[in-house]
């Protein structure tokens, strides 16, 4: 028996025009949250509403709330917030549809979608702290929290290789040649998780819908940039991603964001590329031996390949790379094999 499932039910049946609603799953994300959707009358029209369940023992709302709010009201597409129950962890939110960007992108229509994807991302990124909700620095414990992910789920666990103590060496020093680029770099704010499965398409409207930025910090003026065109469930060839790039590099230098010159500006993004990558591919190994989300083993190979090509550019980095090309990617031969390559490459 699903209780929450009950009392999220009965919670939204208290809300005029909602108090027969059903409520019908939406798909979920990586964490404990659980999306629904429930439809009512509102006057003589029927609307729909998204419910969101988090667990208080897993999940805060409170700073999807506060995020929420100021993003909002700066300007940003987020969902509007209709009513919240924090201690049971029970929000409803405005509904922006269920097509994801990663599903209406074609060659096409890219340079238009990334476009205007970009142009919220840069309007993010010049959001400044509400006094209420500071948001937590992208600091040197938390991007080496991130990398570890690396190491201890994909390379271990999932894939049962054995790390010698020159390898634990090497790592480290992968690591702090990543993090010192990434703390150098100008300090904006950071969605954290700005990819084609955060944002949202809306009809008549080509400005993307924002969610689950609940995990917003100040950072590294790149890693939005790199969520969005290194994506892990979208890949585009590199000729099409650079010039994808350079417009970025320019919007956000116009807007006062940074200085950085086209080389300076591809260096940060590639180094940051390369910690997101690291984080994200430990993510997806976790997610599957930890909670059971097999589906994700299906991205790990694309999102290795973004740190080979990566790694391949960097004379620094050449016996990382020689590692990952003869030890990792052989390995990666008995996961899934990745989907949504897009543009031919």
């Amino acid at each position: 028996m699903d209780t929450r499932l009950q009392a999220l039910t009965r919670w939204i049946h208290q809300h005029p025009g909602f108090d027969q609603a059903q409520l019908a799953p939406v798909s979920g994300d990586a964490s404990f949250r659980r999306y629904f959707r429930a439809t009512g009358l509102t006057g003589t029209d029927a609307s729909s509403v998204i419910a969101m369940d988090a667990p208080p023992a897993h999940e805060d709302c409170r700073p999807f709330v506060a995020i929420a709010r100021h993003w909002r009201n700066q300007g940003v597409s987020v969902p509007d917030i209709l009513a919240q129950d924090l201690e049971q962890g029970f929000l409803l939110l405005e509904d922006f549809g269920d097509d994801l960007m990663l599903g209406q992108l074609t060659a096409q229509n890219a340079d238009a979608i990334y476009r205007h994807a970009m142009a919220e991302l840069c309007r993010i990124q010049h959001i400044q702290d509400h006094p209420d909700c500071p948001l937590p620095p992208y600091d040197t414990a938390l991007l080496d929290r991130e990398m570890a992910l690396f190491p201890d789920w994909l390379i271990t666990q999932q894939l049962g290789i054995e790390l010698s103590s020159h390898d634990h060496c090497m790592l480290d020093s992968v690591f702090s040649f990543l993090r010192e680029s990434a703390l150098a770099q100008p300090e904006v704010t950071v969605h954290r998780d700005y990819h084609s499965r955060n944002l949202l398409m809306r009809p008549g409207n080509p400005v993307p819908g924002v969610i689950d930025f609940q995990d917003a910090v100040k950072g590294p003026v790149t890693y939005d940039l790199v969520s969005l065109l290194k994506d892990c469930y979208v890949r585009w060839p590199e000729e099409r991603r650079g010039q994808w790039l350079e417009h970025y590099r320019t919007i956000s230098r116009e807007a006062g964001l940074h200085h950085a010159d086209p080389d300076t500006f591809r260096q940060w993004f590639e180094l940051m590329g390369m910690q997101r990558h690291l984080k994200a591919a430990g993510i997806f190994a976790r997610l599957a031996i930890r909670d059971g989300k097999t589906g994700y083993l299906a991205d790990i190979p694309r999102t290795v390949q973004y740190l080979v090509e990566a790694s391949e550019r960097q004379a620094a980095l050449r016996h990382f790379h020689g590692w990952l090309v003869s030890v990792v990617v052989p390995r990666l031969a008995t996961l899934a094999p990745a989907t949504s390559e897009a543009g031919g490459n």
